[in-house]
């Protein structure tokens, strides 16, 4: 471990990934995500390969551009994007890469509060480039109602059930992926009724063990 939180994780002064989300803390070793979700729980899918150019003075420079999902399907996804100059030099960067990017998903009931929540809280936008994505509480047994790529990003967040709705350039890959995550991450930015009573917050792990 090369950073504080590496340390007080390899400690065990950490004991698990919520207690970092709390406090907002950087995380800039994927190790850290490995040791909390360990063995076959964290699973990663390519995306999109795709060939980037750069026009130099001897012709153009071809790299590859990789897009991978990360998740645990238990309400953990991360999104990662890598250049490189080969493919699977870029996957395996783009893996680190979303690992490090991995956030929490709250996810809620439509109506009834019978068994795990298996929806999005509430209705929730993410926008990038012109791509808007909005995800739309669904009644169990619905299934995922979205394309493709947002399918298995939403798959591997643990969301059963939601209606989606995509406006702008949607065959943009890249964004449309990046606007689902952002949609996503959202749903611990939104306060429902239940939350509202005050809390007592602990101390950050930063200050209780400096």
């Amino acid at each position: 471990p090369v950073t504080k939180l590496g340390r007080l994780v390899k400690n065990q002064k950490i004991n698990q990934l919520e207690d970092i989300y709390l406090f907002s803390l950087p995380i800039k070793e994927s190790e850290i995500i490995d040791y909390f979700l360990q063995g076959d729980e964290l699973k990663d899918e390519v995306m999109k390969i795709m060939p980037v150019q750069k026009q130099t003075s001897a012709g153009q420079r071809t790299r590859f551009k990789a897009f991978v999902a990360v998740g645990d399907s238990k309400g953990h996804v991360g999104l990662g994007v890598k250049c490189a100059k080969e493919v699977a030099t870029a996957i395996r960067a783009a893996i680190t890469l979303a690992k490090l990017s991995l956030i929490p998903i709250r996810r809620g009931y439509w109506g009834g509060k019978l068994g795990d929540p298996h929806t999005v809280p509430c209705k929730v936008t993410g926008k990038c480039g012109s791509v808007r994505m909005r995800l739309i509480p669904a009644p169990r047994g619905t299934g995922v109602v979205a394309a493709g790529a947002p399918k298995k990003l939403l798959q591997m967040a643990g969301v059963d059930d939601v209606y989606s709705q995509a406006t702008g350039s949607t065959r943009t890959m890249g964004n449309f992926l990046k606007a689902c995550y952002f949609a996503l991450a959202k749903t611990y930015g939104f306060l429902s009724p239940e939350l509202w009573q005050d809390r007592k917050f602990p101390k950050s792990p930063y200050q209780e063990h400096w």
